[in-house]
């Protein structure tokens, strides 16, 4: 019965060890194909950072500190996010969706925000390139998330299938062996003894 058993466990075993290997196989896919993606979008918003934040400090240094301030004490956009997750098998990964929000004027009506003739316009500039380079940096943000969910999940199917390939199964066929053994030299006893007896009774 244990070893009917066995067998049947060990059965059960590999076909989970074959699907966690085709499972870790596809998560890889997805991974790299994630890790190429974050790397160009990274490499990407990182310049287009650079500069934004470079005509910022040259409008900076251009005004006072209490002008800068000034200027862009009434923000004019909003952002709203929606953070869902979508199913990559079986992880749950992040989805992100967004869209500004407001017309682009100064929400104090009768009061303009700044003066194009006041503030320098690097300030323009740095603050379009900010207001293009978020949806990068949203996009970078689920990205990289997808991409560590992901490293999680095939670590922990690495460890699955090389705990199925390298203990469970070798132990259940070492104890297959070892009870097929038991049973066989039982077997040749049994015959031993039979022969034996019909050797006595003729």
């Amino acid at each position: 019965m244990e070893l009917i058993k066995l067998k049947r466990k060990i059965k059960t075993a590999q076909r989970g060890h074959k699907l966690l290997k085709d499972k870790r196989d596809g998560l890889m896919q997805e991974f790299m194909a994630i890790i190429r993606s974050a790397r160009d979008l990274r490499k990407k918003t990182e310049q287009d950072l650079g500069l934004a934040f470079r005509n910022f400090l040259f409008a900076s240094s251009r005004v006072s500190p209490e002008q800068t301030q000034e200027a862009l004490v009434w923000p004019n956009l909003k952002v709203e996010l929606a953070a869902d997750t979508k199913n990559v098998m079986s992880v749950e990964i992040p989805k992100f969706d967004f869209k500004f929000v407001g017309t682009g004027q100064c929400p104090v009506p009768g009061y303009k925000c700044y003066s194009s003739y006041s503030m320098p316009k690097d300030l323009d500039k740095s603050l379009e390139i900010f207001q293009k380079v978020l949806p990068d940096l949203i996009k970078l943000a689920e990205t990289e998330q997808s991409a560590r969910l992901l490293s999680y999940e095939i670590e922990k199917t690495r460890r699955r299938v090389n705990a199925l390939e390298y203990v469970f199964i070798p132990e259940m066929e070492k104890n297959i062996k070892y009870i097929d053994a038991k049973l066989n030299e039982q077997e040749r006893g049994a015959l031993v003894a039979l022969m034996k007896v019909k050797e006595k009774i003729a």
